[in-house]
């Protein structure tokens, strides 16, 4: 059965670094997209970046340009999706969800023309000034 977990995140001071992991198993480990969103109380849940499974295609939303990277690596059947964080503000603050989808529409993913399939279950993230 496909799954996500995540893993990761805490608490971190204005301008440091965390890292967020993600799992994905099952048929949505390969050859499909991966994704990091991110949600905040009251607000809709909003894309930091999607990812091809199979590495070289990703998409980073423009607040996470320049401060965010992600990584995909493999290890047997399972596929990890990687979030480096860095110079965190405040407004990072949010839950995070990593998704994942067999779907190789990573752009359509990304811009939410095709929804994903497969989430976990959330991460928090909190920045303090």
């Amino acid at each position: 059965q496909a799954q996500v977990v995540e893993s990761g995140g805490g608490s971190v001071q204005a301008g440091g670094s965390l890292k967020l992991s993600c799992v994905a198993s099952g048929d949505v480990a390969s050859g499909g997209c991966m994704g990091w969103f991110k949600q905040t109380t009251g607000k809709e849940r909003e894309v930091v970046a999607v990812d091809h499974t199979d590495g070289g295609i990703t998409f980073l939303a423009d607040s996470a340009r320049g401060r965010f990277s992600t990584r995909v690596s493999r290890d047997g059947d399972k596929n990890t999706l990687t979030l480096q964080m860095n110079s965190l503000q405040v407004e990072d603050t949010a839950m995070y969800f990593c998704a994942a989808d067999k779907s190789a529409e990573c752009y359509n993913l990304f811009v939410g023309r095709r929804p994903f399939s497969i989430w976990g279950q959330g991460i928090q993230v909190k920045v303090s000034s």
